[in-house]
């Protein structure tokens, strides 16, 4: 990363020019057509990319929920509250619950509750939003106030589930190994739109994780993948899997979810056509050597 990088700390733009930088190795000869066929919470799915942990979308989350299920996609929402959830769940969507990280302990909880009641695949906590973009407060979301966990009363979280349980906003190693220590299947790497200034991009974090915490640890990169060979890049670089929001927003809204649906197997051909030209036969077996970053 260049030292006259002019992106006067816009963590969005900085994690647009990482991905961007990464350069691809073709390895045609002798490859294989591959499968993009993905097993995460003891689900097999036909996609690593997953919606993200979105909200208050139009025409409304139960549609997003449709649209995962049709492209045999993991469905990943945010806020809401039961009732929601209920809806979405019965859509037969295999859903991961991302709860916010109330400041009324049994917000929390009955989120949680709620979720493992219904029938989701795991549950999460979106811990970056606990505080403003700019001061160290706590914010309010939606009238509701957050309020930053302390590690007992995550941990706290993690064992009133059975659920696999997923921290959304680790951006670090010692956030990755924070995580497995209190009982997490996994994170979500993450900068909650570009919340923290000057954040290094969570695919670029995805390497190190994945080395430090073994081949079992789920790493989920969010923010900035818009296509296919965007999610090729974070899996070469560690990802279990990644989270798509705003390709799916316009489609979802206009076309509704067979349209969403449509755009996620778009972006599924799109990594398998980079897979097949670099001799990656599924989504665990991609080599992080076919990558070359330049200097920017």
């Amino acid at each position: 990363m260049s030292n006259n990088c002019p992106l006067s700390g816009d963590s969005e733009a900085i994690n647009r020019r990482y991905l961007d930088h990464l350069l691809v190795e073709g390895r045609i000869v002798g490859a294989v057509h591959p499968t993009a066929q993905t097993e995460l919470f003891g689900q097999v799915f036909d996609t690593p990319i997953m919606t993200a942990a979105l909200s208050h979308l139009k025409p409304g989350m139960p549609a997003l929920a449709k649209a995962a299920k049709l492209a045999n996609a993991a469905c990943c929402i945010g806020m809401g509250d039961c009732g929601e959830l209920e809806a979405v769940l019965k859509t037969g969507a295999k859903v991961i619950k991302i709860v916010k990280p109330y400041a009324d302990e049994e917000a929390v909880l009955s989120r949680l509750l709620c979720a493992e009641q219904n029938g989701a695949v795991a549950v999460g906590m979106d811990v970056e939003h606990a505080v403003n973009a700019a001061d160290d407060r706590d914010s309010v979301v939606l009238g509701m106030p957050l309020k930053l966990p302390t590690l007992a009363e995550l941990m706290h979280y993690v064992g009133a589930t059975k659920l696999p349980f997923l921290v959304k906003g680790a951006l670090s190693v010692h956030d990755a190994q924070v995580c497995r220590d209190i009982g997490c299947a996994g994170v979500i790497l993450s900068h909650h739109n570009g919340l923290m200034r000057w954040a290094t991009p969570p695919a670029m974090q995805a390497r190190e994780i994945r080395k430090a915490m073994g081949d079992d640890f789920i790493i989920i990169v969010d923010g900035g993948i818009l296509d296919g060979f965007d999610a090729f890049k974070a899996l070469a670089l560690g990802a279990s899997a990644v989270s798509v929001g705003r390709p799916l927003m316009e489609p979802l809204a206009n076309g509704g979810p067979e349209a969403a649906a449509q755009v996620i197997q778009s972006m599924t051909d799109e990594l398998k056509t980079m897979m097949v030209r670099t001799g990656s036969p599924d989504v665990r077996h991609i080599d992080p050597s076919v990558l070359h970053p330049v200097s920017w």
